[in-house]
């Protein structure tokens, strides 16, 4: 079990380190907040298992759909910002401001 968490504890360091890291691109931190909510379900499934729940894996299911639905709705937006612009980069996306 503890392996796991030690699993998890990187995972989630990997991620926050992603998120204030690789600031420049959406891309990488989308990727980042993947790895984020990957920890977390990781954290919910091992919990389940070891205390014989089974609410965890329904947590965890439930925030892989919503992590899903967030990650096609933010791709959708970086796809036709580019069209528009020709770049994703986040100092263009400050752009949208005004």
């Amino acid at each position: 079990m503890f392996a796991y968490l030690i699993l998890s504890i990187i995972i989630f360091v990997i991620g926050s380190l992603g998120m204030f890291l690789f600031r420049k691109h959406i891309i990488n931190i989308l990727i980042s907040l993947e790895l984020l909510l990957l920890s977390i379900n990781m954290n919910f499934i091992v919990f389940s298992v070891f205390l014989d729940d089974f609410l965890g894996q329904i947590y965890a299911l439930l925030i892989l759909t919503v992590a899903a639905a967030e990650t096609s709705i933010g791709l959708a937006i970086v796809v036709v910002y580019y069209r528009l612009r020709g770049g994703i980069s986040i100092d263009l996306i400050n752009l949208l401001k005004s």
